[in-house]
């Protein structure tokens, strides 16, 4: 009986320890569980979700990866304020530091007529790499003596590739340009800079393009001054040889929109040149030179010359009586009340006026000078030959010509101007008879027609026959060798006219017909290199919206990358894929959607550029928008004639 109750007694016993344990154990838990539910109820609070705590034990471990290390001990302390600091074990991780990186190195010079600006961050120099010292002592010797503005930081850091080419293009750059602004980073050099004529910007153009190291992404945007053309001309001519303008001066670019377009439904080139300059007499100069070309093609043949609102038309000796007074009335009533007009209708030729008064001056391809022919006395033979000696050179002129005090009137005048305009040629020969001036020969000046169309038109009079016969020769052009930009994207419009780019039917893949075109694009392209356009891809409205954009991208991209395996540069080239949404005709129909299929190449404009700080004068200010007309805003019933030795133009 005893020894029962000992054992009940001590298995009593046992099963009271192993409560206490099972109790000690259950009370160690919660308060594991509740430490690690504060700590991570505080971290929430602080919005701190990437450290966790796992109770271990009387422990707490923290686990996680911090952005910091003050990241780090701000948990580890946001712990230890909520339980005893002792428990907590910190097993968090710290984000590696990542390589600081290189700041982007760019340089903007800017340059006026009161010195020179230099802003922006260098890599602090090293072999082979022009320093911040190096720049300024550059611009100092530049300015001569004007004022330089250092504002240039460095930067620890090794120059990036293509930094020193860039940096040594855009000094000579700035050298080469006197009002200029030239920002220059390692990959792109850009140039923003105004001309005094339009030949010294396709000078500056040709030479900047052919100082640009390779691989360097240039943009130039050089603006030339409208220029003043006194006279005001436009001369239209239509013979044997066709239609075509000896000179063509315009306001806007509407009006010599509307002045080409005219010109060439009467049979001219559609690319022919127009200048928009200052100067005109009338905003109604586009509508009356419309007017004159329509009276001309309704002629047949004959010369239109527009000299400020003298307008002289002088028709084809064979030109029926009926048809000349019914288009010189028309025109009469169509021109604006300030021109004046004069129509001649020349006899026919006879053959009794055979060996009429001559005056003749031969100009050699070496530059040698033969006047020949009848002149009115020695004042005029003195004159002529001092006139001859100051354009050609006093040693290279050969006087043989005899008096006729019995020349017509104004046959003084006649001379000096034809000799004035075979001085603009190359090579060639005047002719001056009583009844017209004739100027031929050869030239490397664009401009040389109509520089000699102003001058024959201004120092003639109106009604006076005269004719240009003048070749241009681009061997002999020092400035042909860059197309403008608006001649590259002509020849762009040109190439894709003669053949569209076409696809399979719901795919990327260029049509085997479209491989012409893309050669034509790429040797348009390799001539201008600089150009920068938007190759935009178009499609019709079929299929969904998303997809037809897709497809209209890739299209846009494989133009892009036949363009580069022809060799063409692209760096100045993107592709944008629009869809559907920029239809040119009516998705209704099978000739709309076929316009809508389309690839298009769009020039970019450059971003706006601060201009230099100068004083905007007239030509700078015309240059900035080329809409703008600046004919008088009052007409009058006759314009003022300029005084005859007023500066001209080409």
């Amino acid at each position: 009986m005893q020894l029962t109750e000992t054992r009940i007694a001590a298995a009593a016993f046992a099963s009271a320890g192993l409560f206490s344990v099972l109790v000690a154990f259950a009370a160690n838990a919660v308060i594991e569980n509740r430490s690690a539910a504060a700590i991570t109820s505080r971290l929430l609070a602080e919005g701190i979700t990437w450290a966790q705590a796992v109770p271990d034990g009387l422990q707490v471990h923290l686990v996680g990866t911090a952005p910091n290390e003050a990241a780090r001990f701000s948990v580890i302390n946001m712990a230890g304020g909520v339980i005893d600091a002792a428990r907590v074990r910190d097993d968090l991780e710290v984000t590696p530091l990542m390589a600081i990186e290189a700041p982007r190195f760019s340089v903007e010079m800017l340059r006026n007529d009161d010195g020179i600006s230099l802003i922006g961050l260098l890599p602090e120099a090293a072999e082979n790499t022009t320093g911040q010292d190096a720049l300024l002592a550059d611009a100092t010797a530049l300015a001569n003596g004007l004022s330089v503005s250092d504002m240039l930081e460095t930067a620890a850091f090794p120059a990036p590739a293509g930094w020193d080419a860039a940096l040594d293009y855009g000094l000579a750059a700035l050298k080469m340009l006197p009002r200029s602004k030239i920002s220059v980073a390692a990959d792109l050099v850009a140039i923003t800079a105004i001309s005094g004529s339009d030949a010294e910007k396709r000078t500056w153009e040709a030479a900047l393009a052919k100082a640009k190291p390779e691989g360097l992404a240039v943009t130039m945007d050089i603006s030339a001054p409208r220029p003043v053309l006194t006279p005001f001309t436009l001369r239209f001519v239509r013979d044997a040889e066709g239609a075509r303008f000896d000179a063509c001066s315009a306001d806007t670019e509407r009006a010599r929109s509307r002045i080409l377009a005219a010109a060439t439904a009467a049979g001219a080139d559609a690319k022919s040149a127009c200048t928009i300059g200052l100067g005109v007499p009338t905003p109604s100069w586009a509508e009356a030179a419309e007017a004159g070309i329509n009276a001309l093609t309704a002629i047949g043949k004959g010369s239109l010359t527009f000299s400020d609102a003298d307008v002289t038309l002088l028709a084809d000796p064979e030109t029926p009586q009926a048809t000349f007074d019914r288009v010189v009335g028309e025109l009469q009533a169509a021109l604006p009340p300030v021109f004046s007009l004069q129509a001649t209708l020349p006899p026919k030729p006879s053959a009794e006026l055979a060996g009429p008064a001559e005056f003749t001056a031969t100009l050699a391809e070496d530059g040698q000078v033969q006047l020949r022919g009848r002149l009115t006395d020695e004042v005029l033979r003195d004159a002529v030959d001092s006139f001859a000696r100051a354009n050609f050179g006093a040693g290279k002129v050969y006087t043989a010509t005899r008096f006729d005090p019995e020349l017509p009137d104004g046959w003084p005048v006649r001379v000096l101007a034809g000799l004035q305009s075979l001085a603009v040629l190359h090579h060639g020969s005047l002719m001056v008879r009583s009844d017209t001036v004739e100027v031929k020969g050869v030239t490397g000046n664009q401009g040389a027609r109509a520089r000699i169309t102003q001058v024959l038109s201004g120092q003639l009079g109106q009604g006076k026959s005269f004719k240009v016969d003048v070749t241009y020769d681009e061997a002999l052009d020092p400035l042909a060798a860059l197309p403008t930009p608006a001649e590259c994207l002509a020849d762009i419009n040109t190439a894709l006219a003669v053949q569209k780019i076409t696809f399979a039917p719901g795919s990327a893949e260029i049509a085997a017909s479209a491989g012409k075109t893309l050669d034509a694009l790429a040797e348009v392209l390799i001539k201008c290199p600089d150009l920068r356009l938007e190759i935009g891809g178009h499609t019709d409205a079929q299929g969904s919206t998303e997809g037809n954009r897709a497809l209209s991208q890739a299209r846009a991209e494989a133009v892009l990358l036949g363009l580069q395996g022809r060799r063409a540069p692209v760096a100045g080239l993107t592709a944008v894929g629009y869809g559907e949404d920029k239809p040119l005709a009516d998705n209704g129909t099978d000739e709309g959607r076929e316009a809508n299929r389309r690839i298009e190449f769009t020039p970019v404009d450059m971003p706006a550029a601060a201009a230099p700080d100068t004083p905007a004068d007239d030509a700078v200010v015309a240059a900035a928008d080329p809409t703008v007309s600046y004919a008088p805003t009052e007409k009058t019933r006759r314009a003022k004639r300029r005084p005859a030795n007023a500066a001209t133009s080409p």
